[in-house]
């Protein structure tokens, strides 16, 4: 072959890589799981964003994710074992996360029979109820555990036909000083769409 010719082979098989290796970033970027967002989080925190499942909230900076059966994300604390926050997301043909009961009866139930292990003493501390302008009703809940000893919140809601809860917690020791920042996740989470 002459050389021209050979130059412009070498021009096309470049501009085909380079193609081939946008299209790969592209598909890795739309396949990935959700986008931790710094930009987005207060001081102290930072925000996920779940586009295709919809759904974001902030926690605190430093954790790591984990994964974890049965679970659509997980963080936790590398040093205290017992500082965790989850969402899970299950099928549903709820609208509405009222269908399920009153804010009493749907933080009784998730408190005592789901979100902690048979056998465990659960006191609900307190409970509350919001609506985004989207229209979305969440219930909020804040309960203790023994074994282990551990203060727990959580949030849910229905959207989509899927029931969403986020939980987080720590050990009872360290309440006073991480309180806040996990009220601050339970009430920086929202539903997207």
């Amino acid at each position: 072959r002459d050389e021209p010719a050979r130059g412009a082979l070498q021009q096309l098989d470049a501009s085909r890589r380079a193609v081939l290796v946008a299209g790969g970033a592209a598909a890795a970027a739309l396949a990935s799981p959700p986008i931790a967002n710094a930009a987005k989080a207060p001081s102290g925190f930072v925000n996920v964003e779940d586009l295709s499942d919809g759904y974001s909230f902030n926690y605190p900076f430093g954790w790591q994710e984990l994964s974890i059966k049965g679970a659509d994300v997980v963080f936790k604390d590398v040093v205290e074992p017992l500082e965790s926050v989850s969402v899970t997301m299950v099928k549903t043909n709820k609208k509405d996360i009222s269908e399920y009961g009153s804010l009493d009866e749907v933080s009784e139930t998730l408190a005592k029979s789901v979100l902690t292990a048979p056998g465990t003493t659960v006191k609900i501390l307190n409970t509350s109820e919001r609506t985004d302008d989207k229209g979305h009703r969440y219930y909020e809940i804040e309960f203790s555990a023994d074994k282990p000893s551990r203060h727990q919140l959580a949030v849910v809601a229905v959207a989509q036909e899927k029931l969403f809860t986020l939980t987080i917690g720590c050990s009872e020791r360290r309440w006073g000083k991480m309180g806040d920042r996990l009220k601050g996740t339970v009430k920086s989470f929202n539903l997207l769409f």
